[in-house]
């Protein structure tokens, strides 16, 4: 009799012990897998869902059946952003508060010191201790030594450019090296065939696809560069675009804030702001085919990284795991007035687009990108941080036609992922953005910017705003005014007092350092 109670007792013990397990592989598997994807230098209008005529037909299909953000901010330039992405805190406070720096450079430690800061855990570090297998590609830019490098980081397997820029086409040598790396190791390209915007997409897929067969969930964030420059692109894709854009940047400013209208993005609160001095009329231009050209490589850089965004959710489809993948999309900052001329790094006679090229699309086609907005890529106007944003996930979010006013931010994003992992971060300055489809409220927010000199603080519909050229601060109400058009500085002083104010104990908690007018 004793041995038959202890054979039921054991069968019982087996059978909790077995719902247990079938319990924790359930909560496993019902843990959503997470992709970020993130473009590099694309302005607000540039995608067509946001009102450019650029063909993304695939963005556009995650958006139609997801969600869209029109005020979602990043950090202004590509260092601090993905510094802030990475960690779900304010850049300075990781190390990065300005651009990277270079093992021959001797930067002390500290809020500048170029590299993501050890002790700081990131998205990547969190997910893995909670089971998920983590993937980068494309472009790291946070750490140049490779003791900073990805897999240093909480990475599994990475594929990408460790530095900011290169060739589309090859790996350009400049003073100082541009690693192209796989893993741990220096990648060498194929003679043929290599276009950096496929090579990461493809890369992603390898590496998720090595996750198919196992139950943990996986984290991909995806690093494009496109559409950085140098302006890179297939012909077949130039070739779509080339003739559209004789029009001119006037015409195709006007035509997109028209459209931004129609589709529900822009108000009768937004107001196209005014073609900047320094850009001509349209009409005035010399070298019309060769303006047009370079928007139309610039068009076929975005045409492309939708294409294969595309294929990765061809693939989620496939493998039967779109349903169950958060999928986020933006931008690392405003379109870039940049010109790069003065390097000299293209080769003499290269059409523009072309391998051997190294060209920009420069300030005047940078105004159309951030079309309704002012200024572009490093200042802390819109133009110059606002971003496009996409949130699609079938299994928990229902698609939303209209676009949704919630003022967020990239340091959301970490906290955002955590949250779907069933964790939570230990010391962050993001909130996750679950109230977006869970139906809690929206919490209030105070969001902070410091690049270089330029400054804002956003509470509420308030925006204090100042470029380091000028004297005086600007102060916006984005409520009834988001293109900051009318300048209140004047009219509100107390608003602009209390904002600054809460803006320096901001600035010195989080270690920015004052940059003082050459």
């Amino acid at each position: 009799m004793k041995r038959k109670w202890q054979f039921v007792t054991s069968l019982i013990i087996i059978s909790s012990l077995g719902l247990i397990l079938l319990s924790s592989s359930k909560t496993k598997l019902s843990r959503p897998n997470i992709i970020i994807i993130m473009a590099d230098d694309m302005g607000f209008s540039d995608i067509g869902c946001y009102g450019s005529e650029i063909s993304t037909p695939n963005l556009d299909k995650l958006a139609a059946n997801g969600l869209k953000l029109r005020n979602f901010y990043n950090a202004g330039r590509c260092c601090p952003t993905r510094a802030s992405l990475l960690t779900g805190k304010y850049s300075h406070a990781v190390g990065m508060g300005n651009m990277v720096s270079f093992e021959d450079q001797k930067v002390p430690k500290g809020n500048y010191q170029g590299y993501l800061e050890p002790s700081v855990p990131t998205i990547a570090e969190d997910l893995k201790k909670v089971g998920y297998h983590t993937y980068m590609t494309g472009k790291w830019h946070v750490g140049e030594s490779p003791a900073y490098w990805p897999l240093k980081r909480g990475f599994e397997r990475y594929f990408g450019l460790i530095s900011g820029a290169s060739s589309y086409f090859e790996v350009l040598q400049e003073k100082r090296k541009r690693f192209l790396v796989q893993d741990d190791k220096e990648y060498a390209l194929p003679k043929d065939g290599y276009y950096a915007t496929d090579a990461f997409t493809d890369k992603a897929i390898e590496f998720v696809e090595s996750s198919d067969k196992q139950n943990n969930p996986f984290f991909l964030y995806l690093a494009y560069t496109a559409p950085h420059f140098p302006l890179h692109a297939y012909e077949e894709d130039i070739a779509k675009y080339e003739n559209f854009y004789l029009q001119g940047w006037d015409k195709t400013r006007s035509e997109r804030f028209k459209k931004m209208q129609k589709i529900g993005l822009l108000d009768k609160r937004y107001q196209l702001t005014e073609r900047p001095n320094d850009i001509q009329p349209w009409e005035d231009v010399k070298e019309k085919k060769s303006w047009a050209r370079k928007m139309a490589v610039y068009a076929a850089m975005i045409d492309r990284m939708d294409k294969n965004i595309g294929k990765l959710v061809e693939y989620l489809k496939k493998s039967q795991q779109i349903d169950n993948t958060f999928i986020i999309f933006l931008a690392d900052n405003g379109a870039s007035p940049e010109n790069v001329d003065d390097r000299k790094l293209g080769e003499p006679n290269k059409r523009i687009g072309e391998r051997g090229s190294y060209g920009t699309y420069d300030f005047q086609w940078a105004n159309v990108s951030n079309t309704p907005f002012k200024l572009y890529k490093k200042f802390m106007h819109e133009g110059g941080i606002i971003s496009p944003c996409i949130i699609h996930w079938p299994a928990k979010i229902k698609p939303k036609k209209e676009f949704i006013d919630a003022p967020s931010h990239v340091i959301d994003l970490l906290p955002t992922s955590l949250e779907l992992a069933q964790t939570q971060p230990s010391d962050v300055h993001g909130k996750s953005l679950s109230y977006l489809w869970n139906g809690a409220k929206m919490p209030s927010r105070t969001l902070f910017w410091e690049h270089e000199g330029n400054k804002a603080i956003r509470k509420g519909n308030w925006k204090l705003v100042k470029e380091l050229e000028d004297t005086d601060w600007e102060l916006y109400n984005l409520g009834n005014d988001p293109s900051e058009t009318k300048n209140l500085a004047t009219k509100e002083p107390k608003i602009l007092t209390d904002l600054k104010s809460e803006y320096e104990v901001w600035a010195k908690s989080t270690g920015v350092k004052e940059v003082v007018k050459k």
